[in-house]
């Protein structure tokens, strides 16, 4: 990537709020390559030995290349929530393995996990600010969660995990959106409308204008099927629509190839193994060691 490049693309500019209208698919993966490359750099450098372990020598510079990464990475996960489309769904699937790889072999890379827990050990520890203090006790923390204290070849499981999981858990995604955009309900009695509030009838109907239908029509989408939900008199307009929206994307969906259920069972069956190869029960208790709750019960 040229210097041209990279100032051109939008992905790579962290002076301010990220760009939104600016950021096209073929900006990802370019700024994905020059980041990872960055940050992976660095954690070669940072994995050499040192006299001393500090906030600023190895804290620091580890938290701002990785930040910068992962605030790329949130931006265009979120574009790929909110404005999904074929190119941008590509693009986001096609580098979402790379992420997982480099996140799964920092969490689990000993010798920074070792520098982390020096530095939480050291004198210098107690006069850091407790901000600070709660960064290095939370790395140590997710270190441990990542599988950095497993045997090599549970780390390669674990790291197999992450991989499927986080495969399984776009596919749930994308099919839960698929199935939201394929639903229309179309409504052409202005009677059987009785409760909804004007302006959500007139969306309605610019929404049927929009597609050449007589009438109204509604979709699961938020701002479309809650109203219907919530002031509807027609009680059957609001089952049909209900049942509509706790179906999508399972064996009760319109599609099979949506359908979720699989996908769930085998998220839960990975969940499980993860925990029990980090000591715990069951995933619940992973998940609320970094949460205010204390245990599942």
């Amino acid at each position: 990537m040229t210097t041209t490049d990279i100032a051109a693309n939008p992905l790579l500019d962290f002076s301010g709020y990220a760009q939104f209208d600016a950021i096209q698919p073929e900006h990802v993966t370019p700024a994905l390559d020059k980041l990872l490359a960055d940050a992976s750099r660095l954690v070669t450098e940072l994995e050499a030995p040192m006299a001393e372990v500090t906030w600023d020598n190895f804290v620091e510079p580890l938290e701002s290349a990785t930040e910068k990464l992962g605030r790329a990475w949130s931006v265009v996960g979120h574009l790929n929530s909110v404005m999904d489309t074929p190119a941008l769904r590509a693009t986001y699937n096609e580098n979402q393995p790379r992420l997982v790889e480099f996140w799964t072999a920092l969490g689990q890379n000993l010798a920074l996990f070792e520098k982390y827990k020096a530095l939480q050990a050291s004198p210098a520890f107690a006069s850091l600010s407790a901000a600070r203090r709660k960064v290095v006790d939370n790395a140590v923390r997710d270190f441990r969660l990542s599988g950095a204290e497993l045997a090599d070849d549970k780390k390669e499981r674990f790291a197999e995990i992450q991989e499927k999981q986080a495969m399984l858990t776009t596919r749930f995604s994308e099919n839960v959106l698929d199935a939201t955009n394929d639903f229309a309900l179309f409504v052409e009695d202005e009677a059987e409308l009785s409760g909804l509030p004007a302006d959500v009838k007139q969306a309605a109907r610019a929404a049927a204008e929009k597609d050449g239908k007589p009438g109204y029509k509604f979709t699961l989408h938020f701002p479309s099927y809650f109203p219907v939900l919530q002031y509807a008199d027609n009680r059957a307009l609001r089952e049909k629509i209900y049942r509509a929206n706790a179906t999508k994307a399972s064996e009760l969906g319109v599609k099979p190839e949506w359908d979720n259920s699989g996908n769930i069972d085998q998220i839960l069956q990975l969940r499980k193994e993860e925990a029990q190869l980090l000591g715990y029960a069951n995933f619940a208790e992973v998940s609320l060691v970094a949460k205010m709750a204390k245990s599942p019960s």
